[in-house]
């Protein structure tokens, strides 16, 4: 997919300082995504973005991501009801991450397991333990 909406990427030091949006995806052309709750603070999920994807974020509101295992856009929520009303969007410094708060829709669940995030298991003594 041609990536019209999002000029290529200048300078560092311009990517860095500028006010210009320049995202720097990947050589399969996305960019990670850290998706928080915007009211808890909570992590919800980490996904993956296209051009297309966030096109569709800022164009809409809600959160889109790119599925990696479907190869396609992605409206989060859109057969769940797990909708993300998305409330800000933030860009690390060298443009190469997404950091988006939201507010979960629906049942309030972000993840496919039916858990309100994906990082629901921490790693103690080396095992899983649900939280």
């Amino acid at each position: 997919m041609a990536n019209n909406r999002f000029p290529t990427a200048p300078a560092n030091a311009a990517v860095e300082q500028g006010d210009a949006l320049t995202p720097r995806f990947d050589a399969n052309g996305l960019i990670a995504a850290v998706t928080t709750h915007a009211v808890t603070g909570e992590v919800l999920m980490l996904a993956w973005m296209n051009a297309e994807a966030l096109e569709a974020t800022l164009a809409t509101g809600e959160a889109h991501y790119f599925s990696r295992s479907r190869n396609e856009l992605w409206h989060k929520g859109a057969t769940s009801g797990q909708v993300q009303i998305v409330d800000e969007i933030r860009i690390d410094c060298d443009q190469d991450a997404v950091w988006m708060k939201v507010r979960p829709q629906g049942d309030g669940g972000a993840c496919h397991t039916g858990a309100v995030s994906c990082f629901y298991r921490a790693i103690e003594g080396g095992k899983l333990v649900r939280r």
